[in-house]
């Protein structure tokens, strides 16, 4: 019999806010993070609006010395999973610290430190380098920071797969846990490149939108005049414990994690394939993972990028995993508040997803304002809705037609 998998903990930085009662609230009330890019000077850049996280303080977490060396994106990671830690009181001592692990990933990594020292580099030259500039970008610096700040001694690793990268972490964690090679993990995403290269990279690939004069409006996925993703930053940090682990020690549970999946669009590098059909077989391999049908799931935490290709192709796979129950099916996607959060949106959205089943709440897709006749689901529009929900998967699709969903159910002994 295979071990189950529940989530004790969560830890949440987004443009929401920093923490689960800022993030959950703004969320609530259908607030937007997006706002003019206060990083960078954007008079060049067709997009100047973001999701930036604000207020935050690394040295609210730890020393300041260590804050020194650790990139943004790191620096979000690391608060998250104190945050997710402390949440759920899992203890990590000699006793444990073997079979306690960490996996987390981003989709870019240290944009933020790469672009800061190439420019120190060609400007005063090598000798100007900070000793700490690797390990300050790279994607494992994540899980490893968090491993030595707790002591966690199990499996240690990254998962890199662009915008899935979250939901890749979490179900990868699920999976060892599931497996029997740890009792605990702590997993999720992160991600930090609001930077010049990054914004004119997605602007070159006319990924973005450009709706800079209404930043808030901005993000509306399956709305007829959506015109772009709008990229953001932050972290969503989960732990997963074996069920009897939590059980033993008293553990809060918030939800149970029942079904895993992922494959390949083998399509193109960043458009999803023809009718969304990589995305349903995605869907289906994680309900057949998770051993339910289709009817028994009440909400999707979509993937809902505000792009017009996705957004399409994602509402056509939903129709063909869920058959005549698609019209019931309430369909959301947080993207339109918190902005795409890249490498960090799987576990961001993970953390709102298991919320809507612990408080029975659904979160709106705000900026839904004039209908798409080809995107035409129920996306829970502008105001969120009080329903009970028992079964909640969360989409995540990237680029190079990857792929991977997680199904959350309602945690009953």
């Amino acid at each position: 019999m295979e071990r189950r998998v529940v989530v004790t903990g969560l830890g949440i930085i987004s443009p929401l806010g920093i923490g689960i009662k800022e993030n959950w609230q703004a969320l609530c009330e259908g607030r937007s993070g997006i706002g003019p890019i206060t990083r960078f000077d954007t008079t060049e850049y067709e997009t100047k609006i973001a999701g930036e996280v604000k207020n935050f303080d690394p040295t609210s977490f730890l020393d300041r010395k260590e804050a020194r060396k650790m990139d943004p994106f790191i620096h979000y990671a690391l608060a998250a999973g104190i945050m997710a830690m402390e949440d759920s009181r899992l203890k990590i001592d000699q006793s444990n610290a073997e079979r306690v692990g960490v996996l987390v990933g981003a989709g870019l990594g240290g944009l933020t430190t790469i672009e800061k020292y190439h420019s120190l580099l060609l400007k005063e030259g090598p000798k100007k380098l900070s000793p700490f500039f690797i390990p300050m970008l790279i994607v494992n610096l994540a899980p490893g920071q968090i491993s030595i700040f707790f002591g966690a001694k199990g499996p240690n690793s990254s998962v890199v797969t662009a915008c899935a990268t979250g939901n890749h972490s979490i179900g990868e964690a699920y999976k060892i846990i599931q497996r029997g090679d740890a009792d605990a993990m702590i997993a999720g995403g992160a991600e930090s490149t609001i930077t010049p290269l990054a914004i004119g990279g997605f602007n070159a690939m006319k990924a973005l939108s450009t709706r800079n004069e209404e930043p808030q409006k901005a993000s509306r996925p399956f709305e007829k005049d959506r015109d772009g993703f709008v990229i953001a930053e932050g972290a969503g940090i989960l732990i997963l414990e074996e069920l009897s682990h939590a059980v033993k020690r008293n553990a809060k549970i918030y939800a149970e994690i029942i079904g895993y999946g992922c494959n390949a669009d083998a399509y193109h590098i960043a458009a999803p394939s023809p009718n969304g059909e990589g995305a349903a077989r995605c869907m289906e391999i994680t309900l057949k993972a998770a051993g339910i049908p289709y009817s028994e799931v009440d909400y999707i935490n979509a993937h809902g990028t505000s792009t017009p290709l996705n957004d399409l192709a994602e509402t056509m796979a939903l129709k063909t995993v869920f058959k005549e129950q698609v019209k019931k099916l309430m369909v959301s996607s947080t993207k339109s508040m918190t902005g795409h959060l890249l490498g960090a949106s799987g576990g961001v959205e993970a953390v709102f997803t298991i919320l809507t089943i612990k408080e029975g709440i659904v979160p709106p897709t705000i900026n839904y304002e004039v209908p798409d006749p080809e995107c035409d689901l129920d996306y829970v529009p502008n105001v969120a809705r009080k329903a009970k929900v028992r079964v909640a998967m969360s989409n995540s699709f990237g680029f190079g037609g990857t792929n991977a969903a997680l199904v959350f159910k309602e945690f009953t002994s």
